[in-house]
């Protein structure tokens, strides 16, 4: 029989028990409320009443003595209806005795009673009449006579009445205290038994199941408390109790093969922390060490005080992290640890993810930190994981692999350029560069037209190494001409500092001097022809040389018209030797400007070209491209529109820009102009008068605004890019062509005075000596070194 059924059998056993003793009781106790109700609403009722009858004869004589003696009628009247009442009351009081009789006697003195109470009635009516009659002697002898045995008859009758009913009372109020006796005594004894009852079933119940499960539990917290889960609970019998003994001797069982599984695995995880080339550990609260972690982690920090140890003292003493950085971490571990995961993700970008760590013996390892949050069950942060690995060598092999790879960047950037043309920019950059520190170690304190002239050089080098894509020196040469756009922005005498300019300015060099050496080490592109000057030595095309052979060779010595026509032949070959077309010149510029255009979201532009047989002479070429270098990137940046604008205007969606050379004056005039917008004379206005240049109200005329682009800082650029926005560009321009005894100007092309935007012309002139025409012809001035004459007015 299981537990159940056993529980179930006692229960209904328990309840049958109590159920009968239960109807006992109330037996008894209905029993007992009967009796009491026949005591209080019938016995003692009939007594109280049996003693009222005696009281009422008494109240019927006084009225009959009121009648007789009553001094007139009115009284007797009143005397005769209240004898009335009192007969109805005496006649209802002795049938309610009548009917409460418990005895013959009591009916018989009731019947006695009544008899009685008519004779009384009757002779009081008598007197009644004789006192109508006015016989007031007769009716006062016959009341005391007649009407008085009555009453005493009918008194004696009712006292006995009443003395009878008194005795049944006593006698049913002691029956009753008996029955009320009898009742406790037999409720107490039920009780006892039901108290009884419950005590056996309830030992019954300890024996069956608290017994046995308190015996369970107290092996259970012995097995627990010792961790012995070789240990099993004995099986005495197989119902509920025994298979939750099995149940859990299967638990035991589990837990013993779990525990010695756990056991393996923490083995397996202490010989990984002891083996494994990577250090872990973990940060608990306080923002201290845990004692468990990995030992490669000693070999890292080179010590074994590791446990306990701040995590702020071990990681991140001795490095080269500033005190706000160090404030950072130690903030958002603090601020982790027993919060939410939710703050892990919050600070996680606090923590650093590299640094590089001072040893005592002056080393430096770069060490690579891992940070991860460990969680409780409600997902808030317990201990923060941190793996730290040594990546110095690493980071070694990354920068050579980094340097090789830049290295091969910048031999990929130099085969790109011809030979000429690179030795031409290295010459070119080293003698800006070489100007640069001229005007630094001259200059001990900051001057304006200094910090302009050195910001100016900086940016020609970038625009003509951005020109050849030299990509590695525009980002250096890029950095140095920050530093200088600064100085310009900023107090200038506050931030000059020579010896850090040097230093910058030594940076660009080395970067200049870096791709020189590849170019002629790496590439064996060795200037021999011009180790003796750069104008000792011209590099000649050998079909030059062939056709030149061929004019001596067949020359006939007799005909004096054919030699002065070889004459004039080999003078014209030999006066265009070393001299370049323009689109030769410029080519390494025109070739950036389909990146430039992609840079600026436009599509690249169509150059034409018009050089009405003009070559330029070698000692042109520098000052050529770097003033071209800045006009055709303005031209891009702020005259042509994007391709979207242009086609809405009703224009190709590539931009046109034209070129024409031409000698004027004694003069060479290269004349730029593009299919774009025009010059934005409506904003270089409002910028000029935003800066004080001019009075809002003061006439001023188109060229007269047009002028204001030559100033140093000047730019209609919204913002800085890589191309335009820092104010560097006509200004340097005007400096380049002044250096060189030349000169710029701008000429409208249309009538629109006071307009927004009008078209325009980009006029450069140098001196004739720059050129030869396309028989050889020089067509310099007689004073080489006159400067350009004047063209005039800008002229609409």
């Amino acid at each position: 029989m299981t537990i159940r059924h056993r529980i179930t059998l006692l229960v209904i056993l328990m309840f049958v028990a109590l159920s009968a003793i239960g109807c006992y009781a109330v037996y008894q106790t209905r029993g007992s409320a009967a009796e009491v109700r026949k005591v209080t609403e019938g016995v003692v009722p009939s007594a109280l009443a049996s003693a009222d009858l005696v009281s009422q004869v008494k109240d019927v004589q006084i009225a009959t003595m009121t009648l007789v003696y009553a001094p007139d009628a009115n009284m007797v009247s009143q005397a005769e209806d209240e004898l009335k009442k009192k007969r109805e009351t005496l006649k209802q009081a002795l049938a309610l005795q009548a009917k409460d009789a418990a005895s013959q006697a009591q009916k018989g003195l009731v019947v006695q009673a009544q008899e009685s109470l008519a004779n009384y009635f009757s002779a009081i009516d008598d007197t009644a009449k004789m006192k109508l009659a006015g016989k007031n002697e007769m009716a006062q002898a016959y009341l005391f006579a007649n009407v008085a045995e009555y009453r005493d008859e009918l008194e004696g009758i009712v006292d006995t009445l009443r003395i009878e009913k008194n005795r049944q009372k006593d006698g049913a109020i002691a029956a009753l205290n008996d029955k009320l006796a009898t009742t406790t005594t037999a409720i107490a004894a039920v009780t006892g038994i039901a108290v009884l009852l419950l005590t056996v079933i309830g030992t019954l119940l300890y024996r069956q199941i608290t017994r046995p499960l308190s015996r369970m539990q107290a092996m259970m917290s012995e097995i627990a408390a010792s961790q012995d889960f070789t240990r099993r609970v004995p099986v005495g019998r197989l119902d509920e109790i025994g298979r939750s003994i099995v149940a859990f001797n299967g638990m035991i069982e589990k837990i013993q093969e779990n525990s010695a599984l756990l056991k393996q695995k923490t083995a397996d995880i202490q010989a990984m922390l002891q083996n494994m080339q990577q250090g872990i550990l973990t940060v608990v609260d306080g923002a201290v060490i845990h004692a468990e972690y990995s030992a490669y982690l000693e070999a890292i920090f080179e010590t074994n005080d590791i446990a306990g140890r701040p995590l702020m003292d071990l990681v991140f003493a001795d490095t080269d992290l500033g005190a706000d950085d160090l404030s950072q971490i130690d903030a958002a571990t603090q601020a982790c640890l027993g919060e939410d995961a939710i703050n892990f993700e919050f600070n996680q970008h606090l923590l650093v993810g590299e640094i590089a760590k001072h040893m005592p013996d002056g080393r430096v390892k770069t060490l690579d930190l891992s940070w991860s949050a460990i969680t409780d069950e409600n997902d808030v942060i317990v201990r923060l994981m941190l793996c730290v690995r040594d990546v110095t060598e690493l980071r070694k092999l990354a920068a050579e692999a980094g340097e090789q790879k830049r290295r091969l960047e910048m031999i990929g950037e130099i085969l790109a350029v011809n030979e000429e043309k690179f030795h031409h920019f290295i010459d070119t950059a080293s003698g800006f560069v070489s100007e640069n520190e001229r005007i630094i170690r001259k200059h001990e304190q900051a001057d304006g037209t200094a910090i302009a002239e050195l910001f100016r050089n900086m940016h020609t080098i970038k625009g003509n190494a951005r020109t050849y894509n030299l990509q590695h020196l525009t980002n250096v040469v890029h950095e140095t001409e920050q530093r200088y756009d600064e100085l310009r922005r900023t107090d200038a005498e506050r931030e000059w500092d020579q010896e850090q300019l040097m230093t910058e300015l030594a940076r660009v060099r080395e970067a200049i001097d870096s791709y020189a050496k590849i170019n002629e080490v790496s590439l064996g592109r060795t200037r021999v022809a011009r180790r003796g000057g750069a104008d000792r030595y011209l590099m000649v095309d050998k079909e030059h040389i062939a056709h030149s052979l061929r004019l001596l060779e067949t020359a006939n010595t007799g005909d004096v018209d054919a030699l002065v026509t070889m004459r004039d032949a080999l003078h014209r070959m030999l006066r265009v030797l070393g001299t370049e077309s323009v689109a030769e010149t410029l080519s390494g510029v025109l070739d950036s400007l389909p990146s430039l255009a992609a840079e600026l979201g436009k599509e690249a532009p169509v150059v034409r070209i018009d050089d009405n047989g003009y070559r330029l002479r070698s000692h042109a070429g520098t000052t050529m491209k770097n003033v071209f270098m800045h006009l055709l990137r303005n031209s891009m940046d702020h005259g042509i529109e994007a391709s979207a604008m242009r086609t809405a205007l009703g224009k190709s969606a590539a931009g046109t820009i034209d070129i024409e050379v031409g000698v004027d004056n004694h003069a060479l005039q290269i004349t730029l102009s593009d299919d774009g917008r025009g010059l934005a004379l409506s904003k270089i206005r409002s910028i000029a008068v935003e800066r004080g240049w001019i009075d809002m109200a003061a006439p001023v005329s188109d060229e007269e605004i047009a002028e204001f682009i030559f100033r140093p800082g000047f730019s209609t650029a919204e913002q800085v890019t890589e191309v335009s926005g820092r104010g560097v560009g006509m200004d340097a321009v005007r400096e380049f062509l002044a250096r060189e005894n030349g000169r710029i100007e701008l000429r409208f092309t249309d009538d629109h005075k006071g307009a927004d935007f009008r078209p325009f012309q980009t006029i450069v002139c140098l001196p004739d000596s720059f050129a030869v025409d396309s028989l050889g012809t020089d067509v310099r001035a007689e004073d080489n070194n006159a400067p350009v004459p004047p063209l005039g007015s800008m002229a609409s």
